[in-house]
């Protein structure tokens, strides 16, 4: 018997990824995939959730986390029978964090920007169809959203993630764009809209919105930039609840200083 699967049965994502390079290494990849699985805030998961959000069969996926424990980037939890990350898998993202200076030097004038506001400000980067928080900042008012580093967020629906495919290439937009269309034709027609409208108002008024799109009751701008040192593209963002942060608020008041924020960010 093998370990290998069909390339029916590989996830949507990777399938072409599959037949298309043949230095692709499908078992490397739904190791990492796996991995990926788990969510800010969610501390374990089974072997049946991590089949149903890979979209590979159980079987496969119990080959995977059993050889990711060994390695030490999963950890067994016998009284739950489920998996946490391990210290291998901490170390990875660690290691990432410390590198990313830019961090250290964005946290107090995110922080101004957050007190100001009385919202949350926060810097993140792509992952596939995924925006991840890198950097977090909150005013002290009560009332904020509760995302920390780590957290993730879809790409197209957020006003972060729509301003980094306002400020990426065309290609990789439509690249990116192609897979959220895979992944969910049913409401393809209204996310499509919500891009492009998006795209048109970043060069319009600097920035990209998202009022409601997300969370009915969720209102944010954000704005991307590349680093002059050649760095991935960044995407920084000021988000709030709607009822405490207005549209006109945010594009008026706010916009001024997160672009001041994102210039200084740029030059360094």
């Amino acid at each position: 018997m093998t370990d290998e699967l069909s390339e029916d049965e590989l996830p949507v994502t990777r399938q072409s990824n599959a037949k298309e390079d043949r230095h692709f290494v499908t078992a490397l990849a739904r190791g990492l995939e796996i991995l990926s699985c788990f969510r800010s805030g969610e501390k374990m998961l089974g072997n049946q959730e991590l089949a149903d959000r890979a979209k590979l069969p159980k079987s496969t996926v119990s080959r995977l986390t059993y050889t990711l424990t060994k390695l030490g980037y999963l950890q067994y939890v016998d009284e739950a029978g489920k998996y946490r990350l391990g210290t291998a898998s901490l170390a990875l993202g660690s290691a990432m964090l410390s590198k990313l200076d830019i961090r250290q030097y964005a946290r107090p004038y995110m922080q101004e920007v957050a007190d100001f506001s009385h919202a949350t400000v926060s810097l993140g980067m792509r992952d596939r169809l995924s925006m991840i928080y890198v950097e977090n900042c909150r005013s002290q008012a009560a009332l904020t959203l509760r995302l920390d580093v780590g957290a993730r967020i879809p790409i197209a629906l957020t006003a972060m993630g729509r301003a980094y495919l306002a400020e990426t290439s065309n290609a990789e937009r439509n690249d990116i764009l192609d897979r959220v269309r895979e992944l969910d034709e049913t409401n393809w027609p209204a996310i499509r809209e919500g891009v492009m409208r998006s795209v048109e108002e970043y060069h319009r008024l600097g920035c990209c919105t998202s009022f409601g799109d997300w969370q009915r009751d969720v209102n944010a701008i954000a704005v991307a930039f590349r680093p002059t040192n050649g760095s991935s593209i960044l995407s920084i963002n000021c988000g709030g609840p709607a009822f405490n942060l207005s549209s006109d608020f945010l594009l008026n008041e706010v916009k001024p200083r997160l672009l001041d924020l994102v210039e200084r960010l740029r030059r360094l």
